[in-house]
């Protein structure tokens, strides 16, 4: 199957099982170079990381294009987060940029988001917060998922217009 519009990741019911596009078309050139995450009731920066403009990943599988996180069990009874990523952008004009964001547990799926940056002007720095809304997860979810490291897993997925240009993955673990 091939990926190319916004309609076809919402109807992922798992993480995919490889990077559903290449380096290659990132044709804008996009770079993120810092997120974090904050906890919004208490603003209490839970991750941040910064890495040097000019590092972008080079070959499909690159290591980069994957992310391992580990948070504190606790991290799983938050009620608002807010993602904040900074990148830039190439020569060339961003259309209608959108992230899509999915989660899953064993096959199943957790949560999905859909957030919307819109026009990005060529040869820019942007700054970009999601605030999500996260789920309320049972005691027994949040054993199962702290008893399973890596088995959290999401796919992100960013679109210029209706084409996908970026593929991330990431896994977690809660101790």
């Amino acid at each position: 199957m091939v990926v190319r519009r916004p309609e076809d990741v919402l109807a992922f019911t798992r993480p995919t099982d490889s990077f559903l596009c290449g380096i290659a078309a990132n044709v804008y050139q996009l770079e993120f170079v810092r997120f974090s995450l904050r906890d919004i009731d208490s603003s209490q920066v839970l991750f941040d990381i910064e890495k040097p403009v000019g590092q972008n990943p080079t070959g499909d599988d690159d290591p980069l294009r994957t992310n391992i996180y580990s948070f504190p069990k606790e991290f799983l009874q938050l009620r608002t987060i807010g993602a904040q990523i900074l990148f830039t952008v190439g020569p060339q004009p961003v259309p209608k940029f959108r992230m899509i964001e999915r989660h899953y547990f064993r096959g199943r799926l957790l949560k999905s988001f859909d957030f919307t940056f819109g026009f990005c002007i060529p040869n820019s720095t942007n700054s970009w917060e999601a605030i999500y809304d996260l789920p309320v997860f049972s005691a027994d979810e949040i054993a199962a998922f702290v008893a399973a490291p890596g088995e959290v897993q999401s796919d992100s997925f960013y679109f210029a217009g209706d084409q996908l240009i970026m593929h991330v993955k990431s896994s977690y673990t809660y101790t």
